[in-house]
């Protein structure tokens, strides 16, 4: 996950090769976790034929899985399944996909009020979908939204990247629009440790 939000995403679909051949034809939480991290990197990067094929792995492995409820750290869960193919979906440009897996998604986490930035970056791909479908306002005024409701201390590096790919999503001459203004002046505040 590290590469992913911080370095090269092509080295987290190298480490999440490497982690599923370790196991090979295993259907465990660390080659379900694996399948879906290689296939949101993978959608990332524009590859779509292998991330549609990524996501085809990881719902067969997790269809084999015992997904319990629970939320430890290193369980595949259905939440977690879900939070991934959101992403994947989303950089792909499926966004009738992507928007029937947040609303199922969301509608679990709800179950579940402790857990915030999950839910916020589900939410953060909803605002990227809207921007990918021409809806520039409603992109950035939901990524507004959702980093102003977030309490401070889960506004991590790991959000802020998301909130990022909202306006990056947007074309360079619609850029300068009050939401997506706004959106920027939020996020710098954020960056410069003031509050919003």
């Amino acid at each position: 996950m590290l590469p992913y939000y911080y370095g090269r995403i092509e080295r987290t679909i190298a480490l999440a090769r490497e982690a599923q051949a370790l196991l090979p034809g295993v259907a465990c939480d660390a080659t379900a976790l694996a399948t879906a991290a290689e296939a949101r990197a993978l959608a990332r990067l524009g590859d779509l034929d292998s991330a549609e094929k990524a996501v085809a792995k990881t719902q067969q492995l997790a269809e084999s899985l015992d997904m319990g409820t629970n939320d430890e750290a290193f369980r595949f869960t259905e939440k977690r399944l879900l939070l991934y193919l959101s992403g994947t979906l989303t950089y792909m440009g499926q966004t009738t996909r992507a928007t029937r897996i947040q609303t199922e998604a969301l509608g679990l986490y709800r179950q579940n009020p402790d857990i915030v930035i999950d839910p916020a970056l589900i939410h953060l791909d909803a605002a990227i979908g809207h921007a990918n479908d021409g809806v520039f306002d409603d992109a950035c005024q939901l990524a507004t939204d959702v980093l102003s409701q977030l309490p401070t201390e889960h506004r991590t590096t790991i959000v802020t990247a998301r909130a990022k790919d909202v306006i990056k999503a947007i074309p360079e001459a619609r850029r300068q629009l009050p939401s997506v203004t706004q959106l920027r002046e939020l996020m710098a505040s954020e960056s410069s440790g003031s509050t919003p």
